[in-house]
């Protein structure tokens, strides 16, 4: 208790001393900050495009692509298969009709607002059976592109983002006039970043021939996919192989995120030297300037381990007080942010910053294990210097 009130007293005395080294402190402070700050921001930004993908798939849906195919963009399953994949064994039926959905999936190229780039964006041929198999999408505006006609739905976060796709316009689309008579939402999933059209016209005019990308189906039981999965694969008929829609999602978001991660964890390490750098500068100069404070001290009988305790607790504070503001600026600024991908072959998608408490705790503890190094070798230096070359160097 003792040796706690005497760290208590002193550290009180330091921290009042602040000011008077405050362009030292301020160094310090802004470089934690903008550590802390880095890495959170890009982990968010990993963490709000794992979410989006991760609202997409479900464990109860199967997506069925031709054998050999990792992605829908590269699928082309024969039109005569579906009705044999439709019969089998443990997809979900309403009134004896499959709950199964046979699309085309494309990319297009339409303007972002603001700016005259040209975007790549999925388009998704789609029927009926579409919005039975997904019952998450909900018109938001408008209605429904009518069967054998030009019209477009558009997801609700690729319509913010890409000029003409209000409700009402006409937007050329490789050579082809398509009217935008709708809007909708998918609670938030990867759908929302796409255009859907109806997918015969679609097929007919990309010349895709008697074939269809994928093919998702509703399962009874998310427990039926391994025995769907068998009776494809005994069925010589079939090329088409089935993965569950949740690992299908979650494979293509796996290494956007993990590169994101990567990105953001290299980037603090190199800032983190640099931190820790302003943190020993800063401390050692404040243990120069005391060099008879803390000769004095030892000469009254105050213990190596207190005074070693206070040093660190200054370095702690003050990169606290940095990993608070730039973890608070981070959550300020870009929680919610929307932004979007590239693009490439799989799909370009809009996604917000995710700025969770769990990213604000890795921070925040990022900067008080930079505090804690940052005063440690200094504040060791200062205990163990001799009461005399203390005095002697004054």
């Amino acid at each position: 208790m003792k040796i706690a009130r005497l760290i208590s007293a002193l550290s009180l005395i330091n921290l009042k001393s602040l000011p008077d080294r405050s362009g030292a402190s301020l160094v310090v402070v802004v470089g934690i900050a903008g550590v802390v700050a880095v890495l959170v921001s890009l982990l968010a930004m990993a963490h709000g495009y794992e979410e989006t993908l991760g609202k997409t798939g479900r464990t109860d849906r199967a997506l069925l692509l031709r054998s050999g195919a990792l992605l829908e963009l590269s699928g082309g399953t024969n039109i005569d298969e579906f009705p044999i994949i439709s019969r089998k064994t443990g997809i979900a039926r309403v009134d004896e009709k499959p709950l199964a959905a046979m699309e085309t999936y494309v990319t297009v190229k339409l303007k972002e607002i603001g700016s005259d780039q040209l975007a790549s964006v999925p388009m998704r041929g789609i029927s009926e059976d579409s919005f039975r198999v997904r019952p998450e999408v909900k018109i938001s505006k408008g209605r429904r592109p009518d069967s054998g006609k030009l019209e477009l739905l558009a997801g609700a976060s690729v319509a913010e983002r890409l000029l003409g796709l209000s409700v009402g316009d006409i937007t050329p689309i490789r050579g082809t006039d398509w009217k935008v008579v709708g809007h909708f939402t998918a609670a938030g999933g990867a759908y929302e970043s796409e255009i859907w059209a109806d997918e015969r016209l679609l097929a007919g005019l990309h010349n895709r021939g008697p074939t269809f990308s994928s093919a998702l189906v509703q399962l009874e039981s998310e427990h039926d996919f391994d025995f769907l999965v068998e009776q494809l694969e005994d069925d010589r008929r079939l090329t088409a192989r089935a993965i569950r829609e949740s690992d299908y999602y979650s494979a293509q978001s796996k290494q956007t995120t993990q590169l994101i991660q990567s990105v953001g964890i290299l980037i603090a390490v190199i800032m983190s030297v640099g931190a820790i750098f302003a943190a020993l500068n800063t401390m050692y100069a404040a243990i120069a300037a005391r060099r008879l404070e803390i000769a004095t001290l030892k000469a009254l009988g105050f213990r190596p381990m207190a005074i070693f305790f206070t040093v660190v607790l200054e370095a702690l504070t003050l990169s606290l007080l940095g990993g608070v503001i730039g973890a608070g600026t981070t959550y300020l600024f870009f929680n919610g942010y929307r932004v979007s991908t590239a693009g490439g072959s799989f799909m370009k998608v809009s996604f917000d910053f995710m700025v969770t408490q769990e990213l604000l705790v890795i921070g925040i503890s990022l900067a008080a294990m930079l505090g804690v190094i940052g005063g440690a070798i200094p504040a060791f230096s200062a205990v163990r210097r001799s009461i005399i070359d203390g005095l002697r160097e004054v």
